[in-house]
């Protein structure tokens, strides 16, 4: 039963969500965890889950406990993620709590992995200790907070993120002789942070050959680097890419079709993955441990992961400006929101043209009416409304953000 909780039983479940964000970009696939705990209505202890193979949440915050000199037993203890019972990096969770003496535990979201799903909660109730999952606001924040998780947890696969930026008039790439952003400094600033808190970077293999990215997350303080995935059909990388020479920062992945031959590609450091389609790609960067994926290819890309499916999220910086002109532009499209961001030529450019996937104009019932008649019905995937959107101003644009999917 999902409970309607107190007020103060309400904040004490924000505190926890605030903390589980301090691990942010340091603990996938681990899920972000916050914990506090609470006795006679005073918070005695808290913690969350902050690197990888370390502490996890619940026993951070019962360490906080004894650092503070307090005793948890009879306590309530507020956490964002149902405790686990299976012993992993770290021993289970459970054990601790049982251990320590905690009354109650009130848990804001579930656990949908197989090796959890519910088994720490009832090895809790076993043990005599009250169990409460939470309903409202912080219940729906614990789960968007960890969709990556979810996601990976529930079908294998990455969450995957699209990002874009363009200008008013639909531009996605500039001019020759014009400057190459489109975003403002801020905009491309949140990006490398939203690069750093992600698994892996994924691009086109004509971004790769028009802009010799690096896809590093700079200015970071993370600890690690995301992976670097290019989508090349046919092992066109080039050997003396910045991305094949900076492997010691970062593993590289080439997604290649059947009949590509990567042989060079994978004597030069790469990791190779054979995919039929994008679906296929996705399913082997899931078994890779990768739970998300930051989409930074371009309309072109993003075309074949929307028809695909397979837009989870999509985040689009809109800059005040016009840039002009009708015919797609190939000029360092990928520096449109924060290097290594952009369309593969020859569908990334202006007037909303590297905005539909190649052979989308085809399909518009208005070009396939027969003359005196009704349009015909357009055969593409049909129009993905999300379930939520926002919008908000970073520096000089537009931020719009929309989710599609809720796992």
């Amino acid at each position: 039963m999902n409970a309607q909780l107190t007020a103060t039983g309400r904040a004490h479940l924000r505190r926890a969500l605030e903390l589980a964000e301090g691990g942010r970009g340091r603990v996938s696939p681990n899920p972000l965890v916050g914990a506090v705990i609470v006795r006679g209505g005073e918070l005695i202890g808290e913690g969350f889950h902050a690197v990888l193979g370390g502490l996890h949440a619940e026993r951070a915050a019962l360490e906080d406990c004894r650092q503070r000199g307090e005793d948890p037993a009879e306590a309530t203890l507020y956490v964002t993620l149902e405790p686990c019972a299976h012993q992993g990096r770290q021993p289970s969770c459970t054990e601790a709590i049982l251990e320590a003496g905690i009354a109650r535990v009130v848990i804001a979201s579930d656990d949908p992995s197989e090796k959890a799903s519910g088994r720490g909660p009832g090895i809790l109730r076993d043990g005599g200790i009250e169990v409460e999952f939470a309903a409202g606001e912080e219940a729906a924040a614990a789960r968007l907070l960890n969709q990556p998780f979810r996601k990976h947890a529930r079908t294998g696969l990455p969450l995957v993120t699209l990002k874009l930026a363009m200008s008013l008039d639909g531009c996605t790439s500039t001019a020759p002789g014009d400057s190459p952003w489109i975003s403002s400094e801020q905009s491309r600033a949140l990006v490398h942070r939203w690069r750093a808190e992600s698994d892996a970077i994924a691009i086109g293999i004509g971004t790769a050959l028009a802009d010799d990215p690096l896809l590093t997350a700079r200015d970071s303080d993370t600890a690690r680097q995301p992976t670097r995935v290019v989508f090349d059909s046919q092992a066109r990388l080039p050997l003396d890419s910045q991305l094949l020479r900076t492997l010691d920062q970062s593993p590289v992945i080439v997604v290649t079709a059947p009949h590509a031959d990567s042989t060079a590609l994978r004597d030069a450091g790469a990791e190779i993955v054979v995919a039929e389609g994008i679906s296929s790609a996705l399913a082997d960067l899931g078994r890779r441990n990768i739970a998300s994926l930051f989409l930074e290819g371009g309309p072109t890309l993003a075309a074949g992961f929307t028809e695909a499916g397979e837009i989870d999220e999509a985040r689009v910086f809109i800059a005040p400006v016009l840039l002009g002109g009708s015919e797609p532009q190939t000029v360092n499209a990928s520096r449109a929101g924060g290097g290594g961001v952009g369309g593969s030529p020859p569908h990334g450019g202006c007037g909303g043209q590297g905005l539909e996937s190649p052979g989308a104009a085809s399909r518009r019932p208005e070009q396939r009416a027969v003359q005196g008649g009704p349009p015909t019905p357009p055969t593409g995937p049909v129009r993905q409304a999300p379930l939520s959107f926002g919008v908000e101003r970073i520096g000089d644009d537009t931020l719009i953000t929309a989710r599609f999917k809720e796992w």
